[in-house]
């Protein structure tokens, strides 16, 4: 009996009938190892939403509507950060809110109170009155690496508990807010985020927060931003204990800028990074000293910085008006200047 054309055509595809298809792909190695990568990657994924995903939670926004009754607003995403009730995420999300009302994983709803926000870092913190509740720890510091795992949690568009994956694109990009000024050492990634997500945990493969997902570019793809962790460190304590962030005012704007291994020996440096001057403000305390754009501060008071989060560390540690000295890279000369920083008015 003739065989019919189709079933012919299983038994020849590709020269292998299929049974030995079924063998070739039973002994082929890198076929187990490609099964055996993703199967690593799926239960790296796994284990951080079920560590992690407790902790975050879904804000509805509130606002009084002309009759001064509340009306739903708006909606963000936001995390856990102690067992007491406090909850991190971003100023835009609770800036202008009335009321706030925070929903975890489970269905359980509370009503949140503002415990101080900083627009400068697109950062906030809010409480319920709740404890024993879990958390996430902020990755302290977080070693990042172009093409590393990242995992987003939010609820974008309403859709709760909802996880991304992508891998980190940049580091130390700078991104402004919507107070006008730039946030430095912004983590870019492609993890996919949505209207919703904002607020809601950047992690490592391994459930520690690396940053807070802050903003998209509309009608780009794979193109999502977070604040450092490092960030979140420094703001939190601040917010905690006052409300807001006192901030030392240089005038200066900067990303993170790797140094090259000549230049380190050349310099005689303990580092292999730099905050590259991107702008100096007119009227500053920087416009008056001898700072211009594209000089490298490699340190404030003889103290190595790296990055403007390790400015910003080390103007929170200063007195306003006192000069302070920083250290520049400029070509193939080592300069210093004296620059007296003033408080910040936000």
């Amino acid at each position: 009996m003739q065989t019919p054309p189709f079933e012919r055509l299983l038994n020849i595809s590709d020269g292998f009938g299929a049974d030995q298809r079924k063998s070739a792909r039973g002994t082929n190695p890198e076929a187990v190892a490609d099964a055996d990568l993703l199967d690593a990657y799926s239960r790296a994924v796994i284990n951080v939403v079920r560590a992690i995903g407790p902790s975050v939670v879904s804000i509805a926004v509130k606002k009084r509507n002309g009759s001064n009754t509340m009306e739903p607003f708006g909606a963000g995403s936001g995390f856990v950060i102690a067992p007491d009730g406090y909850i991190l995420t971003n100023s835009h999300v609770v800036a202008d809110a009335n009321g706030l009302d925070v929903t975890f994983t489970e269905g359980d709803t509370l009503e949140a109170t503002l415990v101080g926000l900083d627009a400068a870092t697109d950062l906030a913190l809010i409480r319920v009155p709740q404890s024993g509740l879990p958390y996430a720890a902020l990755m302290d510091p977080p070693d990042l690496q172009v093409g590393q795992l990242v995992i987003a949690m939010g609820n974008p568009l309403g859709f709760q508990s909802t996880v991304s994956t992508g891998v980190v694109s940049a580091i130390g990009r700078a991104l402004r807010a919507q107070n006008g000024r730039l946030i430095a050492d912004i983590i870019q990634h492609t993890a996919p985020l949505n209207p919703g997500n904002s607020g809601g945990p950047l992690l490592n493969s391994r459930g520690k927060v690396i940053g807070v997902n802050t903003a998209i570019i509309a009608a780009a793809q794979g193109i999502g931003f977070s604040v450092p962790a490092t960030t979140a460190r420094w703001v939190v304590p601040q917010l905690l204990t006052t409300g807001k962030v006192r901030r030392l005012y240089l005038g200066i704007m900067g990303q993170t800028r790797p140094l090259s291994r000549r230049m380190v020996r050349f310099h005689n440096l303990d580092q292999d990074s730099a905050c590259e001057i991107m702008g100096v403000e007119r009227g500053s305390p920087a416009a008056g000293a001898d700072i211009h754009i594209g000089d490298l501060v490699v340190a404030v008071n003889d103290i190595i910085v790296q990055n403007m989060d390790d400015i910003f560390f080390q103007l929170s540690e200063l007195s306003p008006a006192k000069p302070i000295k920083i250290r520049i890279v400029r070509r193939s000369q080592m300069v210093e200047t004296e620059v007296a920083p003033r408080e910040a008015v936000e």
